[in-house]
């Protein structure tokens, strides 16, 4: 079975964590996919992903790019997922892959939206009945990760 980490973002938004997510992700020398939910969240998240600091950007790419499988992260908003990633991070309600070959799943959701809040329980809920390993961060108040569950 694989990890399935839940992080309820309150304090902070998506943009703000998912690039030291992800930077901690290739640190350790694994390779993600970031799943979202809709086309234009990947095209804001891919915008973001180049420009979020002045003085790096997180290498990636994404439906539709040449060389997909070279790709460390690799964006969609579909089922690809080219680069063999150790890592998955799911956006905006995304629906999770299949677990084989992955090491974990993250689901982010926001957690000042009431329905992604329902939608996040229900995904939480199939992920530990089918006997995942599953863990529930929160932020706290000053933007650090606190396990709950």
């Amino acid at each position: 079975m694989v990890d399935v980490w839940f992080y309820h973002l309150e304090q902070r938004t998506l943009n703000d964590v998912l690039p030291d997510l992800l930077t901690r992700t290739l640190e350790r020398g694994w390779r993600a996919t970031i799943r979202c939910g809709s086309p234009e969240k990947l095209d804001a998240l891919d915008k973001h992903l180049w420009v979020f600091d002045e003085a790096s950007f997180l290498p990636h790419g994404k439906t539709g790019d040449k060389h997909s499988h070279e790709h460390p992260v690799w964006l969609t908003s579909g089922d690809d997922m080219p680069n063999k990633p150790n890592l998955v991070f799911l956006v905006e309600g995304a629906d999770p892959p299949p677990p084989d070959g992955l090491e974990r799943i993250i689901d982010l959701f926001d957690g000042n939206d009431l329905d992604a809040v329902s939608a996040a329980r229900l995904r939480f809920k199939a992920a530990k009945d089918a006997g995942h390993n599953v863990t529930y961060w929160q932020q706290e108040e000053n933007g650090r990760w606190a396990q709950k569950a």
